[in-house]
This record gives C-alpha cells, sequence and structure tokens, in this order.
C-alpha cells in the first residue's frame, strides 16, 4: 500500500476554492451546515459576502444554486454525496440538470468514506444516479492532487458537474499534479495480459494489484478513469484491442457506474471478457473506510482474483479461435 497523502481530497476541494475565487467571477459557495466537514469554513471566513450556509436543507440549497446560476453566478454546493444524489436528486435533474445551468456540485464523503457513521450515509449509488441523467458531468479523482485539477476543470467547464471527494486521506497516485481533461483518461502502467480500469480511491489499488500480479507472472496494464461521464471510449477500446481483457475497479455498486459504463463501451465496440470489482449490490455495516473496502469486495486480492479469472477465460477464448 502506497503512503497516505497528508491532504484529503475534501481539504484540496477546500484550497482549491479560495484559489479560485479570484478568477472565477460570481464564484458563490452554499453549504448545507456542514463547512466543518466540508471545509469550506475558511471560505466562509474569508468571503463572507460569497457564502451561503443554507442550513440543513439540501433540496433548498440545490434550489438556490439554481437561481443563482440563472442570474449569472457560479454557485459551488457542497454536501454530503449520499444527500446530493438521494435527497436532492429532484431539484438536482428539474432545476439544473434540466436547464443546463451552470452549477458545481462538490459531493463531499463519498462511497464508503462515511465509514462508521453508517450505510444510510454511505454513497454506493451515486455514479449509476448521476450518469443516469442528462446534461451532467462526473468527475471522480483518486487522490488530492487530481481533485485539485478536477475541480479547476469543472470550474471552468460551463454547465452542471459532479465532482465525488473521499473524505478520508487516502494514498497518493500523483508526485506532481496530473494533466487533466474532462472526458479523458490516462494509463499510468504499461501491460499487455489485462487492462484494469480504475477509478476514484481504486486506483492506488489498482496500482498495488498489479504489482502482485507482475510476481505471478502477469502484466497488467493500468489505466486511471476520472471522468466517468463523459468517458473516454478511445482509451478503453485501445485496451480492449490491446490486452483482450478488462478489470474494472470502483468504490460503487457494480450495477450502474465504472463497469456498466465501460460494458457499454466494450459490448458496442469491442467486446472481450471482463470483470467487474466494486460492491456486490448490497448495503455494509458500520466500519472504518479501508475496512470497508477490504469487507466488501474491493481489497487487492479481489483485483487479483479478478484479473486472473478473466486472464483465463482470455485464454480459452484465444484457444478456441
Amino acid at each position: 500500500m502506497k503512503p497516505l497523502e497528508s491532504l484529503a481530497m475534501r481539504d484540496a476541494c477546500a484550497q482549491t476554492l479560495l484559489e479560485m475565487y479570484p478568477e472565477v467571477d460570481g464564484l458563490v459557495v452554499l453549504d448545507a451546515d456542514v463547512s466543518k466537514s466540508t471545509k469550506t469554513a475558511e471560505f466562509a471566513k474569508l468571503h463572507q459576502n460569497r457564502f451561503l450556509n443554507v442550513g440543513i436543507a439540501e433540496q433548498n440549497m440545490v434550489s438556490m444554486a439554481a437561481g443563482l446560476a440563472a442570474a449569472g453566478m457560479v454557485p459551488v454546493v457542497n454536501t454530503c454525496s449520499m444527500l446530493l444524489s438521494t435527497r436532492s436528486l429532484d431539484q438536482l435533474r428539474q432545476m439544473v440538470a434540466y436547464p443546463c445551468l451552470n452549477v458545481k456540485f462538490m459531493a463531499h464523503y463519498g462511497g464508503y468514506s462515511c465509514g462508521a457513521e453508517g450505510p444510510t450515509h454511505h454513497a454506493i449509488e451515486d455514479l449509476g444516479i448521476i450518469r443516469s441523467i442528462p446534461n451532467m458531468i462526473l468527475l471522480v479523482p483518486c487522490d488530492a492532487l487530481e481533485a485539485r485539477q478536477a475541480i479547476r476543470a469543472a470550474l471552468k467547464y460551463q454547465g452542471p458537474v459532479y465532482v465525488r471527494l473521499s473524505r478520508n486521506p487516502v494514498p497518493g497516485v500523483h508526485d506532481t499534479p496530473p494533466e487533466y481533461t474532462i472526458g479523458k483518461g490516462y494509463q499510468i502502467s504499461p501491460g499487455d495480459d489485462l487492462a484494469i480500469i480504475a477509478t476514484g480511491v481504486m486506483v492506488a489499488r489498482a496500482l498495488d494489484a498489479a504489482e502482485a500480479l507482475a510476481k505471478d507472472g502477469l502484466n497488467a496494464r493500468v489505466i486511471a478513469m476520472p471522468s466517468i461521464k463523459p468517458i473516454d471510449k478511445e482509451l478503453i477500446i485501445q485496451a480492449a484491442i490491446e490486452t483482450g481483457a478488462i478489470v474494472t475497479a470502483e468504490e460503487h455498486n457494480i450495477i450502474g457506474g465504472l463497469g456498466s459504463a465501460v460494458a457499454e463501451v466494450l459490448v458496442e465496440n469491442k467486446p472481450v471478457p471482463m470483470e467487474r470489482v466494486g460492491i456486490q449490490d448490497c448495503f455494509s455495516e458500520s466500519a472504518e473506510f479501508f475496512e470497508l473496502l477490504d469487507l466488501y469486495g474491493m481489497g487487492v486480492n479481489d483485483l487479483n482474483f479478478a484479473a486472473k479469472m478473466v486472464f483465463k477465460r482470455k485464454v480459452v477464448i484465444l484457444s478456441l479461435t
């Protein structure tokens, strides 16, 4: 396991909003009474006239953001991923996505990162929900450095963007800020036997899995997919052609998220054997963040098992051709 980043994604978000304030005309930050958790408290302190604490009223917050965007402002909505994607879904869809307003959603505490606060607050369906809504852009950075780049890209984009952020310090993938383009993924390490396409905190685990697989004689290509919608179809197809086997890895239900998006690309363009690593369509118990990843099928061993299974399927298919 790579060392944990000292800076969590929520801290990176707070810093980036402060840095971008002079660059983005009309920037206004909204929070639903969780500014200590989302780390927007410092922005509130420095820019009181551009910060709105709406109280525990997430639906109203999204409605207010829609009104601000319609008036030419650039509202940045902050609260838990689960609350944005479920409780506020009606307002997000009807009032922001349908008219394609310029609202940015900072979806904190994504996946299991609420940890011991329990399954009611675990955001395990949000990628599937947001991905299915027209006009929405969906970004899932893998570490603090990539989170900064994703938020910058979101603020420069004209239209609604949902950025999923993890609460916890997570293993760092990047030593320097990566190039970030909405709609693009990138290869981190080479390999010809299979490709692991990962998003969010699973990118670091995919790299660990690739190292372990190399000791068993398997060369796994690792691809980071920080943009789930739009997704990098060309990169997925290239990986399918060059490796012949795909594993997806996400901190999300295997239904509706990255795995589903990649499967759609493959079945329409280059069908190859595929395995999905993620939450197996179930709710979880309360536990610490990394414990939950291991308990619910997102450990390095789970990635290794999926990689070996998909490679065996690839070999069988090649033997029949």
